[in-house]
């Protein structure tokens, strides 16, 4: 009887610390994802266009904020940000995230504001993204990414 207490016992210690292992391991990568978009966030208020559009996988797909068509090709992607140079003042402030681990893959669903300033007034435009990460050669990765403005 003691031996089966003791097996019992051992399972169930096994069982608590895998489960704490994995939600380490899934804390961790919820905080990898949320510094992968800080990054893309940086990135964007660079304003440099290469380093924007380097921020997405080569087979990334995008819908950006104002665009009227969907971004299947890295040459699609950096056509949307071509211009950002010349928007020196645009910046995105990154608000609620929500971030969920499926194994390799993690998405991150939340709100951002666009800020500019045009013909010397500020602006300020409230979005919300969907980002889509994969971790590939132990790095999360933008694969997919939609933007919409909230009216």
């Amino acid at each position: 009887m003691k031996k089966l207490t003791a097996a019992a016992a051992a399972i169930v210690l096994t069982a608590c610390a895998g489960g704490a292992a994995q939600r380490g391991a899934s804390q961790n990568a919820e905080s990898e994802i949320k510094a992968a978009t800080a990054a893309w966030a940086d990135a964007y208020n660079s304003r440099n266009s290469v380093r924007i559009a380097g921020m997405y996988a080569p087979d990334a797909v995008f819908w950006g904020t104002t665009s009227k068509i969907i971004r299947p090709t890295p040459a699609d992607i950096a056509d949307y940000f071509k211009d950002a140079g010349k928007r020196p003042d645009a910046r995105v402030t990154l608000e609620e995230q929500y971030v969920r681990v499926y194994g390799d893959m993690g998405l991150n669903s939340g709100s951002y504001t666009f800020s500019d300033v045009r013909d010397g007034q500020h602006t300020s435009r409230p979005a919300r993204f969907s980002m889509v990460f994969q971790k590939r050669d132990g790095k999360w990765v933008l694969v997919d990414h939609h933007s919409s403005e909230v009216r």
